[in-house]
């Protein structure tokens, strides 16, 4: 591999490191704005989490490579795997902020983010292979 290909593959992790500190930030921010409605402030923050983690596994199944037409079945699982590690650092990291806590249902929330993008893009790729019909 020449240093040439090491350098463009190490540049497309740097959106998904970008993507982590901002996930890092946010997580340490003592106090998050509400909404008034204590159900809409919920559903918010769980698509919230549902979101920022579905782009957390797309930009690392892109920095593995994805944007080939041929992605292996281990890119997405690795994918997969590092947003899952991540959403459960984070929730430990939340142990340390104040006003804050883990909380495992919100990894729930992650992972179903993670799974839903990837599955999106799986989808995506399987369909521009079909040979187009008449």
């Amino acid at each position: 591999m020449s240093a040439t290909h090491l350098g463009r593959r190490a540049v497309r992790w740097l959106p998904v490191l970008l993507w982590m500190a901002v996930i890092f930030y946010l997580s340490a921010q003592p106090d998050l704005p509400h909404h008034p409605e204590a159900v809409v402030d919920v559903i918010v923050k769980k698509l919230g989490h549902v979101a920022e983690y579905g782009i957390l596994a797309a930009l690392s199944l892109w920095a593995l490579g994805g944007a080939s037409s041929s992605i292996p079945r281990s890119h997405f699982l690795c994918a997969f795997a590092l947003t899952a590690l991540y959403a459960v650092s984070d929730e430990l990291h939340q142990r340390f902020v104040p006003g804050r806590g883990p909380r495992p249902l919100d990894v729930g929330f992650d992972v179903v983010g993670a799974a839903l993008a990837l599955f999106a893009m799986s989808t995506v790729r399987r369909a521009r292979q079909r040979p187009q019909g008449d």
